[in-house]
């Protein structure tokens, strides 16, 4: 089942559910000490459990910026699949493009796009409507 961002009418595909928790178990596990949402309240709390508010968009935006800049900081092969679950890995292992140097642009969506860079572009659609940003399943 694929998951994405819904912003009003506007989808951003993310790709399976798995794809999209490993990004949060990533981000939690390597800048917030293995601590949910203790650095980035907005997207690993309430982006996650679902729905981002509008008045929270903005915050937002600047941890993704953060979480971007910080991730750079790590090669592709500290990835975490599952935070629940160390032991697991990615279904493709290792095997990944020798574009991907960091793991601010290990995430690729299914569509082959930088799934960072999608996320900002639903933040800033979601601020330039002036609505929240849902996680949903399709």
């Amino acid at each position: 089942m694929a998951v994405g961002f819904e912003v009003d009418f506007y989808w951003y595909q993310i790709g399976a559910g798995d794809f999209l928790y490993s990004f949060f178990s990533t981000v939690a596990y390597h800048l917030e000490n293995g601590k949910w949402g203790k650095r980035f309240p907005v997207i690993m709390k309430k982006l996650y459990l679902g729905e981002l508010k509008k008045k929270d968009v903005d915050k937002a935006i600047k941890e993704l910026e953060i979480i971007r800049k910080e991730l750079q900081t790590f090669t592709p092969d500290q990835v975490i699949w599952d935070i629940e679950d160390l032991s697991k890995q990615p279904p493709w292992g290792s095997d990944i493009s020798e574009e991907i140097t960091d793991l601010s642009n290990y995430y690729v969506t299914s569509d082959g796009e930088d799934f960072i860079s999608v996320f900002m572009d639903a933040l800033e659609t979601a601020k330039e409507v002036g609505v929240g940003v849902e996680i949903k399943s399709m």
